[in-house]
Order: C-alpha cells, then structure tokens, then sequence
C-alpha cells in the first residue's frame, strides 16, 4: 500500500523530493491531486507504507 508523505506546490519542488528519496533508494511516486490556475496545484509524494518513515528521515536529513 502507497502512503502520502509529502505535498509539494508545484512541480520543481516535488521532484526534487521525489528524487531525493529515490537517491537513497527508496520507490517513490508522485500524484497530482489539484490543479486551477487560481489556486496552484498540489502533488503528493507516496511511497510504499513500509518505507515511509525511512522516506520522512531523508527529507528531514535533507531539510527538504
């Protein structure tokens, strides 16, 4: 099962999330989950439920 982990607000930011969790080789997707020219857009970060506390301990590692 995918667990959200992060939300981004926009696109550079959750790639550059994505691809630090996938650095420490970690399987991670992303999901865009609004959209709207008024309110931005929001991407969630998932990765495998048995993964995400690792995947929280790189963000915060990274300060991201």
């Amino acid at each position: 099962m995918w667990t959200v982990i992060y939300v981004a607000t926009d696109e550079d930011n959750a790639k550059v999330v994505e691809n630090a969790i996938k650095s420490e080789g970690i399987l991670a997707k992303t999901r865009e989950v609004l959209k709207s020219k008024r309110h931005g857009c929001c991407i969630e970060i998932l990765v495998p439920e048995t993964e995400a506390q690792e995947a929280q301990e790189v963000i915060l590692e990274k300060n991201l």
